[in-house]
């Protein structure tokens, strides 16, 4: 049984071999760039919006923020005039405006956390994108050596016996000669 485990595990290793060299993997790799280019520019797109939203509510909050105060001052003079019903109107308006203004709070604070962990994701990418650049340029610079340089062949330079044995005589040959 384990010989069999053995064997398909050699047979899936040759497999995936004979696939990587097919896939070629600087064209993968040079794909997986653009796809890392276009999902960093959507999530810097969602940046930029975020923190555009984030300016609105703020702005939002700070309206509310004066109109509590107007509010407040409308209290006072109708007090001052002894009009309870128009105070207890005014009352409702200004319980259901701090409402809003704690709702705007929440949705600021939920932006600032979405814009923090954004962010971070982004310089993340942004230093993996770096890397895989890096790497692509690395394998096309190999890519265009080995085209470049195509690999030398091993030439055949054994010696059989009877050559040795021509060689030896005619250097004898040579020797006695002179």
């Amino acid at each position: 049984m384990a010989l069999i485990t053995r064997v398909s595990r050699l047979f899936r290793a040759d497999f995936h071999a004979v696939l990587d060299r097919i896939e070629e993997p600087d064209l993968l790799l040079r794909q997986a760039v653009r796809e890392m280019e276009e999902e960093l520019a959507r999530d810097e797109q969602r940046f930029k919006l975020l923190h555009q939203e984030q300016g609105q509510f703020v702005s939002r909050k700070g309206d509310i923020d004066q109109a509590l105060q107007e509010i407040g001052q409308e209290l006072d003079v109708c007090f001052a005039a002894g009009q309870e019903e128009l105070a207890r109107s005014t009352i409702k308006r200004r319980l259901e405006t701090e409402r809003f203004a704690k709702y705007l709070s929440r949705k600021i604070n939920a932006l600032q956390q979405e814009i923090a962990g954004l962010g971070a994701r982004i310089e993340q990418n942004r230093i993996h994108l770096d890397s895989m650049r890096q790497k692509a340029e690395l394998l096309a610079e190999e890519h265009l050596s080995s085209r470049c340089h195509a690999p030398m062949e091993t030439p055949d330079i054994s010696v059989q016996p009877e050559e040795i044995e021509v060689a030896f005589l005619r250097e004898k040959q040579n020797r006695s000669a002179s």
